[in-house]
């Protein structure tokens, strides 16, 4: 939606950069997991996740009307990806490489997972789920559900582990649409 709307206004104004460069790095990580361990599933999944961020943070550039700090942030994130890589490649026996690989993904997807409960707080406080997306609850719900029965599959804690707070923080965002619902939002 966010694309969209960048599209159809031709704007990036309340827009925010980051969500797009953290999935995009997010996407990169365990893309770099997947290769490590051969699973095809990973692989093409955030091969394609990565290639869509990419295609999104491009067009936000496009429509930006300051592409300074946005430049910098992408060569801030690939720089940490380089970095990442050359860590993994280079300092990490092989032995080891795809269990700290995969502790890495789990905390990122941990991190971003948890990243909008600032957003739940300020819908509890203004009884208004107008800062939330609904759509995206939904896809995160089906998406973490969905890593989380991989993992399971495969028995692969850093695939399952992190997955289950998305589950949990979508379980509360569906609760307080519920609550709130956005009919009931007052105009400003």
């Amino acid at each position: 939606s966010d694309l969209r709307q960048i599209l159809a206004t031709k704007s990036v104004e309340n827009i925010q950069f980051l969500p797009f460069l953290t999935t995009d790095a997010n996407n990169l990580s365990w893309l770099g997991y997947g290769c490590l361990k051969g699973d095809g599933t990973l692989i093409t999944v955030n091969a394609i996740g990565a290639a869509l961020q990419t295609l999104y943070i491009l067009v936000y550039l496009y429509y930006s009307p300051a592409k300074r700090p946005v430049l910098l942030q992408v060569l801030l994130l690939l720089a940490v990806v380089v970095t990442g890589y050359g860590y993994f490649a280079i300092m990490v026996d092989t032995g080891t490489r795809l269990t700290q690989l995969g502790l890495f993904c789990s905390v990122f997807t941990i991190t971003m997972y948890l990243s909008p409960l600032a957003d739940l707080a300020k819908v509890v406080r203004s009884k208004s789920t107008r800062c939330l997306s609904f759509p995206l609850t939904v896809t995160t719900f089906v998406a973490s559900s969905s890593w989380t029965l991989y993992g399971l599959q495969l028995h692969d804690p850093y695939i399952t582990v992190p997955n289950v707070p998305g589950i949990i923080t979508s379980l509360v965002r569906f609760w307080l649409f519920q609550q709130y619902r956005p009919e009931q939002d007052k105009p400003y």
